[in-house]
């Protein structure tokens, strides 16, 4: 039975994934980075460790370190995103009819919490939440399973009950590890890559092509 929505943050909550290259491009030219958009997407849903690491020269990385790139990079997403931050097509008439239908709600994102903030205090939506994990909360991003493990746990619920809305196909195979079922938007991905990547029950568009009851239907009675 489905009794908890855990949803992916950035590409999932916001269609925020243009914001986000444009601040890594800036970033790069800053540093006098090559930067080339389709590894940045190819790694989407990772956190910025792994992002930095993997894009980044190893001298650039010995001299500024990561953690300052990624917060020099995400102060430049929520400085551009503050002026267009408007949620997923759908988005709040969903969460109201998961309330209304007694479904537990979590975040689970490799975002940090800075920006987990921005995004949800910027659209109001931290009271339809029961439980948060972030970046800053594990010791392990997407694909590993741990965001997800901790989502389903701080629901009180077992992964057989919740349903994770993702994006990127690494959070999808972080979903999968954790043994909860996906639904997969096209915001980020291509539609023709979704359907060939393991663990998605469903594929939409934004969150008017879905609810409660179609969602019921993914999980064996």
């Amino acid at each position: 039975m489905f009794r908890g929505a855990i949803f992916d943050m950035d590409g999932v909550l916001v269609d925020s994934m243009p914001i986000h290259l444009k601040a890594f491009g800036a970033t790069a030219a800053r540093y006098g980075v090559d930067f080339q958009a389709d590894k940045v997407m190819a790694l989407s849903g990772m956190g910025n460790r792994e992002f930095f690491r993997a894009l980044f020269p190893a001298d650039v990385l010995e001299q500024v370190g990561w953690q300052r790139l990624a917060q020099e990079k995400e102060a430049l997403y929520r400085e551009i995103f503050a002026a267009e931050l408007a949620p997923m097509a759908g988005l709040m008439d969903f969460l109201n009819e998961l309330r209304t239908a007694g479904i537990r709600i979590a975040v689970g994102t490799s975002a940090p919490t800075a920006n987990m903030d921005f995004v949800f205090d910027g659209l109001g939506i931290r009271p339809f939440f029961d439980a948060i994990v972030n970046g800053d909360m594990v010791a392990r991003t997407k694909p590993d399973p741990e965001i997800y493990t901790l989502a389903v746990s701080k629901l009180g619920l077992s992964a057989d009950e919740c349903l994770v809305f993702e994006d990127a196909v690494m959070g999808v195979e972080a979903a999968r590890r954790a043994g909860v079922r996906c639904v997969a938007l096209t915001s980020s991905v291509p539609e023709a890559i979704l359907q060939q990547t393991p663990g998605i029950s469903l594929i939409i568009n934004d969150f008017r092509d879905v609810n409660v009851p179609r969602l019921q239907e993914l999980f064996p009675r």
